[in-house]
């Protein structure tokens, strides 16, 4: 698929990878819609992309009549829909039970596992149904892109998102096979660390300690998980599988 003139839906668009993303699809081409709760900063988002024939919906992943809107609204504004990137998420990090003297002193509270769940895992399903159902009725074929994290395989700290960006790629996985009978293609991406506004607002030692255990000595930087997306698009026979984009961290 050529990224040039193609109609794109971000999730998460307003800031960070979603940003990025936009401000590289649309750099070559793309056609570009932003959906975010941030209804101030997607404006300031889609003012800054080049090119023209973009549109931003402030929504929430979470809420399947909030999904149907925009997506309608998005759809109509582009005239039409080629590429869904999965990209709204949220972490609520903690451990699951915290113990001193053989006594539990706190635990990871159901709050902190749902909102994590319904915004990186159900908001992953109802957007990608959304776009599944206008591209299967378009009869054109199209592209879901699923973002997951290297934490999918389990990571300190992480129960919940880890549990959610794992769903996240078994679901790429399962879309893979059932759409590929309509010419939709799913595929999952797990970036590692990357330099987004939450992570440069880390206290640098703990940055440090991040950068110590990746093979190359740095973060990554959002414009190389953004390129990566482009090259999903562009390469019509990755299907089904999941790209990792961590500097060579596995953990």
């Amino acid at each position: 698929m050529n990224v040039a003139n193609s109609r794109i839906i971000i999730t998460g668009g307003a800031r960070g990878l979603g940003r990025a993303m936009a401000e590289t699809l649309a750099g070559q081409g793309a056609h570009i819609g932003l959906i975010d709760l941030d209804s101030a900063a997607l404006e300031l988002t889609r003012n800054a992309l080049s090119g023209d024939g973009h549109a931003s919906v402030a929504a929430n992943v979470t809420d399947e009549s909030e999904v149907a809107r925009a997506f309608d609204e998005l759809i109509s504004e582009l005239g039409g829909l080629d590429v869904l990137v999965n990209n709204a998420g949220i972490t609520r990090d903690g451990l699951l039970i915290k113990a001193k003297d053989g006594q539990v002193i706190d635990r990871m509270s159901l709050s902190a596992w749902q909102q994590v769940i319904d915004v990186n895992l159900t908001g992953v399903f109802l957007c990608g149904r959304a776009a599944a159902s206008h591209l299967v009725e378009a009869g054109q074929g199209g592209l879901i892109i699923n973002v997951s994290s290297i934490s999918k395989a389990g990571n300190f700290g992480q129960t919940n998102y880890s549990a959610s960006k794992a769903g996240v790629a078994a679901m790429s996985v399962t879309w893979a096979s059932e759409l590929a009978r309509y010419g939709i293609r799913s595929v999952s991406l797990s970036p590692g660390f990357t330099r987004t506004e939450l992570v440069a607002a880390m206290p640098e030692k703990a940055i440090e300690r991040i950068t110590s255990a990746i093979p190359a000595r740095r973060l990554a930087e959002p414009e190389e998980m953004a390129s990566t997306v482009r090259f999903i698009i562009e390469n019509d026979y990755i299907n089904g599988r999941d790209i990792a984009v961590d500097g060579g961290l596995r953990l």
